[in-house]
């Protein structure tokens, strides 16, 4: 039922976790891929094999979106080789421990840049894109941590605020334009970026028991909402905010 035939999807950190099983996803979907990703070249190479094995086209591009000149460079790449842009996936991201009173500047700097400032930076770019396509679709990946908080990850839940208000923002900016905005926010997610912190296996339990569902995501699981508001069933949703969460966090 959900076909993105003859679609472009972008994604940014597309190399692994939420941002590879997108790709997956939406090329299954008959998109074809470009992905950014910013040091994990055998992981891409993993994304662009399962893109092709699906039989469609995949464009790879490697650095750091938060800067303005990196996220122009992928824009332009993926439009010059696939020849259009119809869906864009703002995934890039970074999650580290950032007690206040310790956090240095340069960890809130980093922060800042690539989970939030990434997310403008590619959508300053694209838009003009979506513009001349007589519409589009981007989806932000932003997270719980932005709506309610996070102890001792203040820096990493502004910037997921950050992402959740600039996508309210844009989705009346641009309603005019049939660009359809809004984000994904995932709770806890079984991905390589907390793979060190699921290792303590009481840590695990004690997350499993404030999640209703008693079970915690999987990138698919995350990818599925991505497909969602990437399709024409969800032609009528701009501004929201789908929650990847089990239950754990009602809004």
């Amino acid at each position: 039922m959900i076909s993105l035939k003859d679609k472009v999807s972008i994604i940014t950190g597309g190399s692994r976790g939420i941002g590879a099983a997108t790709a997956l996803l939406l090329a299954k979907a008959g998109s074809d891929i470009a992905i950014n990703y910013i040091e994990n070249g055998a992981r891409a190479a993993a994304v662009v094999d399962g893109v092709r094995g699906i039989g469609r086209r995949i464009v790879t591009h490697q650095g750091n979106v938060g800067t303005s000149s990196v996220a122009k460079e992928f824009v332009e790449k993926a439009f010059a080789e696939v020849g259009r842009i119809d869906i864009v996936v703002n995934n890039a991201g970074i999650w580290t421990h950032g007690e206040i009173g310790s956090t240095s500047e340069q960890i809130w700097d980093e922060t800042l840049d690539t989970n939030l400032k990434g997310v403008f930076n590619v959508c300053n770019v694209v838009v003009p894109v979506l513009k001349k396509n007589g519409g589009g679709r981007i989806v932000n990946i932003s997270s719980t941590a932005g709506q309610r908080g996070e102890a001792f990850h203040a820096h990493y839940a502004a910037s997921k605020g950050g992402v959740i208000a600039f996508t309210k923002s844009l989705s009346t900016e641009l309603a005019p334009y049939r660009i359809l905005v809004n984000s994904v926010a995932p709770g806890w997610v079984d991905t390589e970026m907390n793979e060190e912190i699921f290792s303590d296996e009481s840590f695990r339990e004690q997350v499993l028991s404030t999640i209703p569902l008693r079970k915690i995501a999987t990138a698919k699981d995350v990818a599925g909402a991505v497909l969602f508001l990437a399709s024409d069933l969800a032609g009528h949703i701009t501004g929201a905010t789908i929650n990847v969460n089990g239950g754990s966090v009602l809004n």
